[in-house]
């Protein structure tokens, strides 16, 4: 199930991973290490609510554990030989499993999974582009991320801040990951990386092609900027505040781009 909430903006949000529900069926299936639900981007439809009232956001509803709508609906690595975690995921981003012996998805659930949940999250956020960029002319697709700052498995040290992806400065116009970065960079106290662990999950490779009008680009934070990083995973109001105010210069820049006819 998604949720979309329409604004008339040129920015479409993408929310893949703040769902936290549970089909009974597929509930049944996970562990205790399952059930926790850690690798949830947690908080982040809060973290950009009201930053703009004009933007679109098309959110999943399920967790990530159910299916992961940020991977190729083909299974395919997006990380060839870097550890990662896949379309309906095996364990959590700690390598730990997440399924009750004998309950992991076969290649019949993962397929039903994915005409059920995959699918209609794609048509949807497919959709919206399309609105938007017959409105507009353009549309820039801002995909919400976020990650704990240390997770030894899946990276080296403690993760940057501020994740900017662009598949390689592929999935937007040089003018709209410049933009980004230089808001990023000039955040007192953050630091930031572009397309470094984290250059864009499949939502940002599959509809960036700035040619055609749609700009993409992938935005992971460390948990750490606005939150506990441990159960329960309490928000952190100053922190949260201060980093909201980043992100809103972020969304009122790129939305400027479209105004100023910069974009086409």
């Amino acid at each position: 199930m998604i949720e979309v909430t329409r604004g008339d903006g040129p920015i479409v949000l993408g929310l893949p991973h703040t769902g936290t529900e549970l089909p009974d069926d597929i509930r049944a299936g996970l562990n205790e290490t399952g059930l926790a639900l850690a690798d949830t981007d947690w908080h982040i439809d809060r973290l950009y609510s009201g930053l703009r009232d004009d933007v679109t956001l098309v959110r999943q509803v399920e967790h990530r554990y159910v299916i992961d709508v940020n991977r190729p609906p083909d299974g395919e690595s997006l990380y060839p030989g870097q550890n990662t975690t896949g379309l309906c995921p095996l364990s959590d981003f700690d390598g730990l499993p997440i399924h009750r012996p004998g309950a992991e998805p076969d290649a019949e659930e993962i397929e039903r999974r994915r005409a059920v949940f995959h699918a209609p999250y794609h048509a949807g956020l497919s959709t919206e582009l399309a609105r938007v960029k017959e409105k507009h002319g353009v549309a820039i697709l801002y995909d919400c991320h976020s990650i704990r700052s240390v997770i030894p498995r899946l990276f080296d040290g403690r993760l940057p801040d501020f994740n900017i992806g662009t598949n390689l400065s592929t999935s937007c116009a040089p003018v709209v990951e410049k933009t980004v970065e230089k808001i990023c960079a000039a955040a007192e106290g953050y630091t930031s990386v572009t397309n470094g662990r984290f250059r864009g999950g499949w939502t940002t490779r599959h509809y960036g092609a700035p040619e055609t009008g749609i700009h993409a680009i992938q935005m992971e934070l460390a948990q750490s900027t606005y939150m506990e990083e441990t159960a329960p995973w309490r928000w952190d109001s100053a922190m949260a505040e201060r980093l909201r105010g980043h992100l809103a210069q972020i969304l009122n820049a790129l939305s400027d781009l479209v105004k100023s006819g910069a974009l086409r």
